[in-house]
């Protein structure tokens, strides 16, 4: 829950230009997709390049600031 508005941030932030996604891991029927990424515990925050390869995670607190350096590195603008 103490994610959610930096989540919400980040997907204004972006709009038009990432696409980022929220799924609940307790909900029954996303269970095939968190097995698959292994994402287990809440919260888990996963970015992919552009061919669905992950290229960063991170589990727990998160850094608004680390998040949007990570994109930045990986769009060649960081």
């Amino acid at each position: 829950m103490r994610a959610e508005p930096i989540v919400n941030g980040l997907k204004q932030d972006w709009a038009g230009s990432v696409q980022v996604l929220q799924v609940n891991i307790h909900d029954r029927e996303n269970r095939a997709l968190t097995d698959r990424l292994d994402a287990q515990f809440t919260p888990t925050f996963l970015l992919f390049d552009a061919a669905g390869k992950e290229v960063w995670r991170s589990v727990g607190q998160i850094d608004p600031d680390e998040v949007k350096g990570q994109v930045e590195n990986l769009a060649g603008t960081g």
